[in-house]
């Protein structure tokens, strides 16, 4: 396939650019989004375990309480991007599987607070170093220059994309 009939489909195929091409802001697309598919691939094995045991939206909910800490339920909902309804069905599963557990709030026996277990929380941990293997695995693999060009050349992308919301990372389950 040639590298324009690519770029149009939405191709990246950056091992095949030219070299004429390699300096061209297309055949830096190209490569940014050949490597994007490698870190979701990461990302992707990193959760193949954990969805044999839970949805992704579940462990979305894990991933939150995980990050925040104890939150009330409609809060934790609205982090969610979810209704309340919704969210409390999702609930009812966690707490099922042992992963999550609701208790009144001291403070308005009203509002139901959410929070994981140690079972939940271990199994988020398990994700973060299952992810955290495979990257050092792909960076063991590299030689230390190497790995000074892909740090910088991931700093300096980071800084032009912006930090990016973190609740939209958490909806992620990143």
């Amino acid at each position: 396939m040639k590298v324009a009939a690519a770029r149009e489909l939405g191709v990246a195929y950056a091992c095949r650019v030219p070299s004429d091409e390699r300096t061209s802001l297309p055949a830096d697309v190209d490569a940014t989004l050949v490597a994007s598919r490698a870190l979701v691939g990461v990302v992707a094995r990193s959760l193949a375990g954990v969805l044999e045991q839970v949805t992704l939206p579940q462990f979305r909910v894990l991933v939150v309480l995980g990050a925040e800490g104890s939150l009330r339920t409609g809060v934790l909902a609205e982090r969610l991007g979810i209704h309340q309804s919704t969210f409390t069905r999702t609930a009812d599963r966690l707490v099922a599987q042992g992963l999550i557990h609701r208790e009144p709030n001291v403070e308005s026996r009203r509002e139901v607070l959410v929070d994981l277990t140690e079972a939940g929380r271990e199994l988020v941990l398990d994700v973060t170093r299952t992810r955290r293997v495979e990257v050092e695995r792909i960076l063991s693999s590299v030689s230390e220059q190497g790995r000074q060009t892909i740090r910088a050349g991931f700093e300096t992308f980071a800084t032009a994309a912006g930090e990016p919301e973190a609740s939209l990372l958490l909806m992620l389950g990143i």
